[in-house]
Protein backbone atom coordinates (compact mmCIF):
# COMPACT_ATOMS: atom_id res chain seq x y z
CA UNK A 1 0.00 0.00 0.00
CA UNK A 2 1.34 3.77 -0.86
CA UNK A 3 1.99 5.95 1.62
CA UNK A 4 -0.47 9.06 2.12
CA UNK A 5 0.91 12.10 1.50
CA UNK A 6 -0.28 14.58 3.63
CA UNK A 7 -0.14 18.24 3.84
CA UNK A 8 -0.77 21.02 6.62
CA UNK A 9 -2.34 24.56 5.61
CA UNK A 10 -2.36 26.71 8.66
CA UNK A 11 -3.37 30.38 9.10
CA UNK A 12 -5.58 32.69 10.88
CA UNK A 13 -7.82 33.22 8.02
CA UNK A 14 -9.46 36.23 8.63
CA UNK A 15 -10.64 36.13 6.41
CA UNK A 16 -9.79 32.88 4.17
CA UNK A 17 -9.41 34.56 0.24
CA UNK A 18 -8.49 32.90 -2.66
CA UNK A 19 -4.71 33.58 -2.13
CA UNK A 20 -5.30 31.15 0.32
CA UNK A 21 -6.95 28.48 -1.91
CA UNK A 22 -4.73 28.85 -4.75
CA UNK A 23 -1.62 28.06 -2.23
CA UNK A 24 -3.93 24.82 -1.24
CA UNK A 25 -4.91 23.85 -4.76
CA UNK A 26 -1.62 24.53 -5.72
CA UNK A 27 -0.03 22.20 -3.15
CA UNK A 28 -2.05 18.96 -3.66
CA UNK A 29 -1.09 19.50 -7.71
CA UNK A 30 2.33 19.86 -6.75
CA UNK A 31 3.17 17.47 -4.17
CA UNK A 32 0.33 14.99 -4.87
CA UNK A 33 -1.35 15.53 -1.68
CA UNK A 34 -3.39 12.78 -0.86
CA UNK A 35 -4.70 15.00 2.52
CA UNK A 36 -4.60 18.66 3.41
CA UNK A 37 -5.49 19.62 6.73
CA UNK A 38 -6.25 23.39 6.84
CA UNK A 39 -5.61 24.66 10.50
CA UNK A 40 -7.43 27.77 11.59
CA UNK A 41 -5.66 29.09 14.72
CA UNK A 42 -7.22 29.98 17.26
CA UNK A 43 -5.27 32.14 18.67
CA UNK A 44 -2.26 33.05 16.69
CA UNK A 45 1.06 33.55 18.14
CA UNK A 46 2.60 35.75 15.69
CA UNK A 47 -0.43 38.49 14.99
CA UNK A 48 -3.96 39.58 16.19
CA UNK A 49 -7.15 38.61 14.45
CA UNK A 50 -10.20 40.63 14.46
CA UNK A 51 -12.67 38.11 14.05
CA UNK A 52 -13.12 35.37 16.46
CA UNK A 53 -12.34 31.80 15.89
CA UNK A 54 -15.34 29.59 15.64
CA UNK A 55 -16.06 32.57 12.77
CA UNK A 56 -12.36 32.14 10.72
CA UNK A 57 -13.45 28.16 11.19
CA UNK A 58 -16.86 28.28 9.80
CA UNK A 59 -15.55 30.20 6.54
CA UNK A 60 -12.64 28.71 6.05
CA UNK A 61 -15.30 25.13 5.82
CA UNK A 62 -16.72 27.37 3.33
CA UNK A 63 -13.75 28.42 1.25
CA UNK A 64 -11.83 24.92 1.34
CA UNK A 65 -15.05 22.78 1.71
CA UNK A 66 -15.67 21.39 -1.93
CA UNK A 67 -11.89 20.38 -2.36
CA UNK A 68 -12.16 16.65 -1.63
CA UNK A 69 -8.73 16.44 0.10
CA UNK A 70 -9.19 18.80 2.59
CA UNK A 71 -9.87 18.90 6.09
CA UNK A 72 -10.51 21.81 8.13
CA UNK A 73 -9.93 21.88 11.97
CA UNK A 74 -9.25 24.45 14.55
CA UNK A 75 -5.69 24.50 15.84
CA UNK A 76 -5.59 25.48 19.66
CA UNK A 77 -2.22 26.11 18.93
CA UNK A 78 -0.84 29.74 18.57
CA UNK A 79 2.52 28.44 16.83
CA UNK A 80 3.50 26.01 14.15
CA UNK A 81 5.61 24.11 15.93
CA UNK A 82 3.53 23.16 18.59
CA UNK A 83 0.70 22.22 15.98
CA UNK A 84 3.66 19.86 14.20
CA UNK A 85 4.48 18.24 17.66
CA UNK A 86 0.64 17.46 18.00
CA UNK A 87 -0.06 16.36 14.71
CA UNK A 88 2.73 13.99 15.05
CA UNK A 89 2.47 13.28 11.04
CA UNK A 90 5.05 11.20 8.96
CA UNK A 91 6.89 13.90 6.74
CA UNK A 92 3.95 16.17 6.04
CA UNK A 93 4.33 19.09 3.89
CA UNK A 94 3.52 22.74 5.10
CA UNK A 95 2.37 24.72 2.72
CA UNK A 96 2.81 28.61 3.31
CA UNK A 97 3.20 31.36 1.28
CA UNK A 98 6.39 33.03 -0.14
CA UNK A 99 5.39 36.14 2.35
CA UNK A 100 5.45 34.30 5.52
CA UNK A 101 8.72 32.44 4.30
CA UNK A 102 10.25 35.40 4.14
CA UNK A 103 10.04 36.08 7.84
CA UNK A 104 10.50 32.46 8.49
CA UNK A 105 13.99 33.08 10.28
CA UNK A 106 11.63 34.96 13.18
CA UNK A 107 9.39 32.10 13.51
CA UNK A 108 9.61 30.10 17.01
CA UNK A 109 11.93 27.42 16.19
CA UNK A 110 12.25 27.28 12.60
CA UNK A 111 14.91 24.57 12.34
CA UNK A 112 12.40 22.25 14.66
CA UNK A 113 9.39 23.07 11.80
CA UNK A 114 11.96 21.82 9.40
CA UNK A 115 12.51 18.51 11.18
CA UNK A 116 8.69 17.81 11.68
CA UNK A 117 7.90 19.00 7.95
CA UNK A 118 9.33 19.29 4.43
CA UNK A 119 8.11 23.08 3.82
CA UNK A 120 6.29 23.99 0.38
CA UNK A 121 6.86 27.75 -0.35
CA UNK A 122 4.08 29.59 -2.76
CA UNK A 123 5.10 31.96 -4.96
CA UNK A 124 3.46 35.58 -4.36
CA UNK A 125 3.31 38.73 -6.36
CA UNK A 126 5.72 41.45 -4.48
CA UNK A 127 8.17 38.57 -2.89
CA UNK A 128 11.50 38.39 -4.97
CA UNK A 129 13.60 35.70 -5.36
CA UNK A 130 16.33 36.93 -3.38
CA UNK A 131 14.45 37.54 -0.10
CA UNK A 132 13.60 33.67 -0.63
CA UNK A 133 17.50 32.62 -1.30
CA UNK A 134 18.83 34.70 1.98
CA UNK A 135 16.11 32.57 4.09
CA UNK A 136 17.83 29.54 2.33
CA UNK A 137 20.79 30.38 2.73
CA UNK A 138 20.62 30.92 6.83
CA UNK A 139 18.73 27.78 6.96
CA UNK A 140 20.60 23.94 8.26
CA UNK A 141 17.48 22.10 6.75
CA UNK A 142 17.35 24.27 3.06
CA UNK A 143 16.77 20.86 1.14
CA UNK A 144 13.57 20.26 3.04
CA UNK A 145 12.48 23.37 1.18
CA UNK A 146 10.43 22.90 -2.16
CA UNK A 147 9.38 26.38 -4.41
CA UNK A 148 5.88 26.03 -6.10
CA UNK A 149 4.39 28.31 -8.74
CA UNK A 150 0.82 29.42 -8.17
CA UNK A 151 -1.48 32.16 -9.90
CA UNK A 152 -0.77 35.55 -8.65
CA UNK A 153 -3.28 36.36 -6.31
CA UNK A 154 -2.25 40.05 -5.15
CA UNK A 155 -4.11 40.13 -1.81
CA UNK A 156 -4.68 40.21 1.49
CA UNK A 157 -6.95 39.65 4.85
CA UNK A 158 -6.24 43.18 5.74
CA UNK A 159 -6.91 44.83 2.70
CA UNK A 160 -10.16 42.59 2.80
CA UNK A 161 -11.28 43.81 5.89
CA UNK A 162 -10.58 47.29 4.95
CA UNK A 163 -13.09 46.76 1.94
CA UNK A 164 -15.47 45.44 3.83
CA UNK A 165 -15.58 48.08 6.75
CA UNK A 166 -15.55 50.40 3.90
CA UNK A 167 -18.23 48.58 2.41
CA UNK A 168 -16.93 47.85 -0.83
CA UNK A 169 -17.85 44.19 -2.20
CA UNK A 170 -15.47 41.15 -1.92
CA UNK A 171 -16.67 38.61 -4.08
CA UNK A 172 -13.56 38.72 -6.56
CA UNK A 173 -11.34 38.63 -4.07
CA UNK A 174 -12.90 35.69 -1.23
CA UNK A 175 -15.17 34.12 -3.47
CA UNK A 176 -19.20 34.67 -3.63
CA UNK A 177 -20.10 32.11 -0.86
CA UNK A 178 -17.44 33.70 1.52
CA UNK A 179 -18.35 37.11 0.93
Amino acid sequence: MAAVTVGVLGGAFDPPHLGHRAVAEGGIAHFGLDRLLVRVIAEPGHKAVETPADIRLALAVIAFGDLAEVEVSLDPYGRTVESLEALALDDPVFLIGADEFASFLSWKDPERVLSLARLGVATRPGVEEAAIAEVLAALVLAERVTVYPIPPHAISSTEIREQVAAGEAVDAEVGAVVA
